[in-house]
This record gives structure tokens, C-alpha cells and sequence, in this order.
């Protein structure tokens, strides 16, 4: 466990690192090493193999338990009257269904199941951001482990990992329903006169890049901001009573909003995808 943080802003920077595993870099004392990082320079400095292992193991976590719970409640799903925990999975469930066929013009049976797993995962993901933030980590310092990120989506290796995903899938339906030489001729003959194509290119290949890049800074930047009001909130706390009481105050203020941001990232990052996924098969003419 590393040592505990003695200023507001190594405690910011505490709470902002990663449990990152990876080779030490050349100069380091274990250089060529495998090992955790103790710093937020350290993690940086060991490429792009280091893994985030916070990160990749609270998501995972949380995805298990979205597949456990949806499978518990279909498993014992009853025609009569429905328990709260069905009620609630048939809502979300019904919910997903019309949000699809209110965006999503083509058949296709990928893109419902694709849309409930990414608004789930995501809003669990979000949700970890309510926790209080001294709480895990230090339950993890007990354990021996001396920095823990548990809001998944605070990391942009993960929510660029999922836009990418999205990315891929737009990039295969696009050419799979289009062919090749239709996606190519979208991206060369629109919007303008086909003498035109280098503008044409230089305009929807920026507009086709920046949907991951959009798609993933979006959900990344409102969840940083939201830890980082909850971390600086946190620091209150270390003064007098009066402004202890102050941030409690300020802690379930920013609480009852933060649960808004979280529901809208997750819908906004859904909606986004059928979007994408639509715009992918339609056959421009």
C-alpha cells in the first residue's frame, strides 16, 4: 500500500490513478520488469500494453452481474403477477424495444440485444460513481493495494473500448449492406458533385472518425467531472465541523443531480449507437 496522501492535491492525484500493471520503463530501477505502478507518471511511462486492472476488472464484475441478474429474472419469470425485480427488468426491457424502433429503420436482430447490454453495462458502470469515493479504495489500501479507480467509465481506455466496438460494427454493416464500392462512394460522391470528391472525402471521413472519438469523450468527460466534484467535496471533510457539514450537504446535492447524469450518459450513449447503426444501413441513392 502506498503511503497515504498529505496534501489536497496528492489526494486528488491518488484518487485519479490507476491500479495500472505493465513492463517498467528503460531508466526505471526495474526496468524491463513487470509490476503495478505507484504513480500517475509511472503508469503513463509503460506504454500502450499497460492494463488499467481496476478498470477492467470493475467492468467485467459488473457485466457478470447484469448477465447473472437478467438471466435469474428470466429464468423465473411468471405469467401471473410479477415480482418488483421482473417488473422492473420487462420495463427496461420494453423500454430498449421502443427506443430501437423509434430509431432503428432497418431488421436487424443485433441491435436490440447490442442496445440493452450497452445502456445496462453503461448506467452500471456509471452507478459505481455514487459510491462514496474513500470507501473501496480504502477498503483496497487494507488489502495491500494502494490505488483503485472504481467508476469504470472515468477511463477512457474502456469507454474508447466500447465506442470502437460500436465504430467496427457501423464500419461492417455499413460495407456488408452497402458493398465496399457503395460505403467508398458514399464517403467520395456526398455531400457535393462527384468533382468535388477530395472534399467530399476530407468531410465525411472527419465526420466517420469523430463519431468513436465523440462517442467516447462524451461519456468519459461528464463521469471525470462528476469523480472530480466528488473527490474535491471529499477534501471538506478534512477541515473544521462547519464545513464537514457544509460538503455532506454539497455530497447529496451533487448526489441526487450526479444520478441524472448517469441515467442520460447511458441513454445518450445507446441512442447514439442506434443511430450509427441505422445510418449504417440505409442505402443512400
Amino acid at each position: 500500500m502506498s503511503a497515504a496522501p498529505e496534501s489536497s492535491s496528492e489526494y486528488i492525484k491518488h484518487h485519479l490513478t490507476n491500479l495500472t500493471f505493465g513492463r517498467f520503463p528503460a531508466g526505471h530501477e526495474h526496468a524491463g520488469q513487470w509490476g503495478f505502478a505507484h504513480s500517475m507518471k509511472e503508469a503513463g511511462e509503460m506504454g500502450f500494453w499497460a492494463i488499467n486492472v481496476d478498470s477492467m476488472v470493475i467492468s467485467l464484475l459488473l457485466g457478470l452481474l447484469f448477465l447473472w441478474l437478467f438471466r435469474h429474472v428470466a429464468r423465473r419469470a411468471t405469467t401471473g403477477v410479477p415480482s418488483g425485480l421482473q417488473n422492473f427488468v420487462e420495463w427496461v426491457v420494453e423500454f430498449i424495444d421502443n427506443s430501437v424502433r423509434g430509431s432503428f429503420s432497418g431488421r436487424n436482430p443485433l441491435v436490440a440485444p447490442l442496445s440493452l447490454t450497452i445502456f445496462i453495462w453503461v448506467l452500471l458502470m456509471n452507478i459505481m460513481d455514487l459510491i462514496p469515493v474513500d470507501w473501496l479504495p480504502w477498503l483496497a489500501g487494507m488489502a495491500g493495494v494502494g490505488h483503485l479507480k472504481v467508476v469504470p467509465s472515468n477511463d477512457p481506455n474502456i469507454t474508447f473500448g466500447l465506442s470502437l466496438t460500436v465504430f467496427a460494427l457501423v464500419l461492417y454493416y455499413s460495407i456488408k449492406i452497402k458493398g465496399l464500392g457503395g460505403f467508398l462512394g458514399e464517403l467520395a460522391f456526398q455531400p457535393f458533385p462527384k468533382w468535388m470528391a477530395p472534399v467530399n472525402l476530407l468531410l465525411e471521413g472527419v465526420s466517420l472518425v469523430s463519431k468513436p472519438i465523440s462517442l467516447s469523450l462524451r461519456l468519459f468527460g461528464n463521469m471525470y467531472a462528476g469523480e472530480m466534484i466528488f473527490i474535491l467535496i471529499a477534501l471538506m471533510y478534512g477541515g473544521n465541523l462547519a464545513l464537514a457539514g457544509f460538503g455532506g450537504l454539497l455530497q447529496l446535492g451533487w448526489a441526487i443531480f450526479h444520478i441524472l447524469i448517469i441515467l442520460l450518459q447511458a441513454f445518450i450513449f445507446m441512442t447514439l449507437t442506434i443511430v450509427y447503426l441505422d445510418m449504417a444501413s440505409q442505402e443512400h441513392h
